[in-house]
């Protein structure tokens, strides 16, 4: 006999595609949403693609945002009480995604997702990541009802974007191993599908990263599914377990340590070179991530993320203190023996 039932909450419609943009109009029409659009969306986006959407809808609000912040997050609010939106469509990258989809959980009302760049998988998951001070947090919010991804704009994003959002893909990798070692060790609660799903979408991408290319559409439909698989994955784990282990712990702490030296998504792809060394050793597939990432133009050492030595040894030996999720980092990593994972995989040079 069952003793509890989760819900998993997705997205109904995913449309991918060439020019996909202007059918936003009528995927959102299929939802039989009520009452005034407020679109919200960043400076770059909304000159690039803010009239395309404004012009498919009738007495659309604008709220163009800055950066991503709970500040920000509560002056949507007020905007949004000012306007009685019966939806919320975030236009752009991770900071209008992450503050639209916080501000619709806030105002119990639902949001479609419109990804401009395929940098991260909040593009369909339901957490927002928004930083605070040197901090970031992970908030819990309900994933967006549709996600209209144009792979014409988003193969026309700037390819370190995209580089990103492929690191950040391929970090799943280490996350399941860390995921499914919480389950031998402290019976976390484990989903076979997730873990599945999302450990697909990694190899996904590190079998093919030498069919990514910058400026192609069919690139940027590859990446985009594989953003999708990612926060779906989540969805069904009901956590960021699938997508997030000692990879993003140590890419925390690097934003404490040298905050705005490099992506996330990157950061999370350095970081899981060496935790799939800790995992697997010598022997294991971290040459494979390596190599994959390296395909990618994604950066594979510290000096490629611009940080020295000393913050990334830094990072990694404190990253264990920073949230209270088993990894293989639990207890922590000494000094010595983070310099020689991280020599070893070619992460620093000694």
């Amino acid at each position: 006999m069952f003793e509890k039932t989760t819900w998993i909450k997705l997205p109904r419609n995913v449309l991918v595609g060439h020019d996909v943009i202007d059918d936003l109009g009528e995927a959102v029409g299929e939802l039989y949403l009520t009452g005034r659009p407020l679109i919200v969306t960043s400076p770059t986006p909304n000159d690039i693609a803010g009239d395309r959407v404004r012009a498919q809808f009738d007495d659309p609000a604008t709220a163009v945002v800055d950066e991503a912040s709970f500040d920000a997050v509560e002056e949507l609010k007020a905007t949004a009480e000012a306007v009685d939106p019966g939806y919320l469509i975030a236009l752009g990258g991770g900071k209008p995604i992450d503050i639209a989809k916080m501000a619709a959980d806030h105002l119990d009302v639902g949001f479609v997702s419109v990804p401009t760049v395929a940098s991260h998988d909040g593009i369909v998951s339901g957490r927002s990541s928004i930083p605070e001070g040197d901090t970031r947090h992970s908030v819990a919010a309900d994933p967006p009802l549709a996600v209209v991804a144009d792979t014409t704009l988003i193969a026309d994003a700037p390819w370190r974007l995209t580089t990103a959002g492929c690191a950040d893909i391929i970090s799943n990798y280490t996350a399941v191993k860390d995921w499914r070692l919480a389950r031998r060790l402290r019976n976390v609660e484990y989903s076979e599908y997730a873990g599945a799903l999302s450990e697909m979408t990694a190899e996904l991408l590190v079998e093919n990263a030498d069919m990514i290319r910058p400026g192609l559409e069919e690139s940027a439909w590859v990446v985009v599914k594989a953003l999708v698989s990612s926060g779906v994955a989540m969805s069904i784990a009901g956590s960021s377990r699938p997508a997030s282990g000692a990879e993003h712990l140590i890419s925390h702490q690097l934003d404490r340590i040298a905050p705005g030296k490099a992506l996330h998504g990157h950061q999370v792809g350095v970081a899981s070179i060496m935790t799939e060394y800790l995992h697997s050793g010598e022997n294991g597939r971290w040459s494979a991530i390596r190599d994959a990432l390296d395909e990618l133009d994604a950066p594979t050492t510290a000096s490629e993320l611009g940080i020295d030595d000393a913050e990334l040894l830094a990072a990694l030996t404190s990253a264990h203190e920073i949230r209270d999720r088993y990894t293989i980092l639990q207890g922590g990593i000494n000094e010595e023996a983070a310099v020689e994972v991280a020599t070893a995989t070619g992460v620093i040079e000694r």
